[in-house]
């Protein structure tokens, strides 16, 4: 993918160097491409090419290589330290979103990337017969879904309950989990993920 620089109103703003600061983090921990490979998941050609700045990752591409480097997200990213203002408003279009396959699902990540690894939030849209199927994720992890729209079934391994809209299923995210679209319209709603 070729590198876009992000424009604002007042002034283009070039992407930060994330290749630079991977390669940086991964040799100052002493990590081969294979290691670092190994441990964040991402093959070591993906490795390479972001590393080269020949691609940019994606938000779950550079949150994967953050938790191996161990780093949090923000810093992998290099986002300023702070805002001096006290309120920031955040517009739809620099909302990161993440997207299934055939776009069968849409994933906007609403919390800030400084929680990310401890507290985040997003709102997903799931088209009809559409899931979106996880992993277990770390020892402790919960996750709180509210449906906005449409019903949906949330599951944990074999178990699944039905929700429908104004209601809120919360369940132990450290097991594998669906949630999927048992309707025939489109399904939305709000997903907290709280790590241990």
């Amino acid at each position: 993918m070729a590198r876009t620089p992000a424009v604002s109103a007042a002034s283009p703003i070039a992407p930060p160097p994330v290749g630079d600061m991977i390669q940086q983090l991964r040799k100052e921990r002493g990590m081969t491409l294979e290691t670092l490979s190994r441990a964040s998941g991402v093959s070591k050609s993906m490795l390479s090419q972001i590393e080269r700045d020949k691609a940019n990752p994606t938000i779950a591409v550079a949150w994967r290589l953050a938790n191996a480097l161990g780093v949090r997200l923000d810093q992998l990213l290099g986002a300023p330290a702070g805002d001096p203002e006290p309120v920031r408003v955040i517009g739809k279009h620099e909302i990161p979103t993440l997207a299934g396959a055939e776009h069968a699902y849409q994933l906007k990540i609403l919390g800030p990337m400084e929680l990310a690894g401890k507290y985040e939030w997003y709102e997903l849209t799931l088209q009809p017969g559409a899931a979106l199927v996880s992993e277990p994720h770390d020892p402790g992890t919960r996750e709180h879904f509210t449906v906005l729209d449409g019903q949906v079934d949330v599951e944990v391994e074999h178990f699944a309950r039905r929700a429908k809209p104004g209601e809120t299923a919360r369940y132990p995210a450290d097991r594998a989990h669906a949630i999927r679209n048992v309707g025939k319209s489109v399904a939305r709603g709000l997903l907290v993920v709280i790590h241990g």
